[in-house]
């Protein structure tokens, strides 16, 4: 593995002792920190809300429920690569009742090589969540900018009777003189004239 500055924190949901042993020797802790068990569904679903995880591992069935529930779940609420191991004679059912919300299946048994490629292929979905959530952050700021920016020209425009052309100006030079963003210089006319 090349260097990285991070580890994937790993959510593991199976009530099977044997199954958390050889995934577990399959999660180096120097690429997979901290590693998570959680026996049932429910107590799973309580993990996922006190944080989040980059990987959500299910071994279906689990004592309180068989496990779609909390892999959809998990796909639906979080930014997490999401894994589902089902026997192989479910795996097409259950693959169709999952695929859409996300959730990639596995049919058991599934050797170790298979699932060391598996392990990084949701290493590359959580890569592409992260980048994904990190653009939405950037347009959520970006429309919260706007949003302030145009309060700010009404209110110079109401204050100060201006155009709208004028206010957008104003507000321009006014970032550029003061050598800050449009974003400050419409909280300084926010304060200023509220």
């Amino acid at each position: 593995m090349l260097f990285r500055d991070s580890t994937y924190s790993v959510l593991l949901a199976s009530a099977s002792e044997k199954f958390n042993t050889v995934t577990a020797s399959l999660l180096p802790g120097s690429e997979f920190w901290p590693v998570t068990v959680a026996k049932t569904a429910g107590e799973a679903q309580r993990l996922l809300l006190e944080r989040s995880y980059d990987l959500v591992l299910v071994n279906a069935p689990l004592p309180d429920e068989f496990g779609t529930r909390l892999a959809a779940d998990a796909c639906r609420k979080t930014q997490a690569g999401v894994l589902l191991l089902v026997k192989r004679e479910l795996h097409e059912e259950i693959y169709y009742k999952v695929m859409e919300d996300g959730v990639i299946t596995l049919p058991k048994p599934v050797s170790e090589p298979v699932m060391s490629q598996m392990l990084r292929t949701l290493c590359s979905v959580r890569e592409r969540l992260r980048r994904a959530e990190e653009r939405q952050v950037t347009v959520e700021k970006k429309i919260e900018e706007l949003r302030l920016v145009n309060r700010a020209k009404w209110l110079l425009i109401e204050r100060l009777h201006m155009t709208e052309e004028d206010a957008h100006g104003y507000i321009r030079r006014q970032a550029m003189d003061k050598r800050v963003t449009q974003r400050e210089a419409a909280e300084d006319i926010l304060r200023t004239y509220q």
